[in-house]
Formats: C-alpha cells, sequence, structure tokens
C-alpha cells in the first residue's frame, strides 16, 4: 500500500484536540473523526466503520505523537550559543513557553528557521509513521 507523504504532513500540521485522522487503506483517502464534545458534531456511521473495519484504517500521528515542545526544545539547542539562544531556553520553560517562544523568534528574527526546521521534524515523523505502518510514500501532491 502507498501513501502520499502529503496526506500524513497535512494531518500531523492540523493535529488537535478536536479530530482524530486516520488513513482508509482502502480508499486511499484521509478521514477524521471529530471530538463531540469540542465540535458537537458527531460522525456515529464513521465511527462505527473504523471499529468494526479491523485494520482497514489507520490512525494518523495526533498532537500527542509529535511532541510540538520537544521539537521546539531541540530547535533552540540548536542554535548556536548566543543570546538568542538564551534567552529562547529561558523563554520555553513554564507557563505561556509557546506564546514566548513565538515572540522570541520573531524579535531574533528566526521565524523562518524555525519554520525550516519544524517542516523538517513533521517530515520524519511522517516518514517514521509511513515505515512503521508498512507503508510506501511517494512524495508527489
Amino acid at each position: 500500500m502507498t501513501i502520499k507523504l502529503e496526506q500524513v504532513l497535512d494531518a500531523i500540521e492540523s493535529a488537535d484536540d478536536a479530530f482524530t485522522y486516520f488513513f482508509d487503506k482502502q480508499t486511499g483517502e484521509t478521514v477524521f473523526l471529530s471530538d463531540p464534545m469540542i465540535t458537537g458534531e458527531s460522525y456515529e456511521e464513521l465511527e462505527e466503520l473504523i471499529e468494526s473495519s479491523g485494520d482497514r484504517f489507520l490512525r494518523l500521528p495526533t498532537k500527542y505523537d509529535i511532541h510540538e515542545y520537544s521539537i521546539i526544545e531541540n530547535f533552540v539547542y540548536s542554535l548556536p550559543a548566543d543570546a538568542a539562544r538564551q534567552e529562547l531556553v529561558n523563554a520555553i520553560c513554564g507557563r505561556g513557553a509557546f506564546r514566548r517562544f513565538k515572540n522570541g523568534i520573531r524579535y531574533h528574527r528566526l521565524e523562518q528557521q524555525w519554520y525550516d526546521y519544524r517542516d523538517q521534524a513533521y517530515r520524519e515523523i511522517a516518514i517514521r509513521w509511513c515505515r512503521d505502518e508498512g507503508l510506501e510514500y511517494t512524495e508527489e501532491n
């Protein structure tokens, strides 16, 4: 079975508490279930199909598989040991870390470097997921 890497990346980039994405091995499509407590919507038919179809549906990586904070931390420690790095090390500690990190990379003009780093980390997660699930992947859109 083959999947477009872009499908996995889209699910990773969209990962949050409200939706769980699945790859349908039969159709090759990505489907999602929403958390009715968050979205107010229910997809009972799809939920029943996923539960009753054995290994037809593969759960795509969730935000818990992605570990955004670890990616941020690895990025910060990959920077040269200078004032910007030290400021970001301090920024990612405690409550409000994500906001302070965003402000810090903006202030130090590291936004593009961060987004490139994050995109590469997401790509590695996507490739690892494909390998773990025994799927071949293509890089075409």
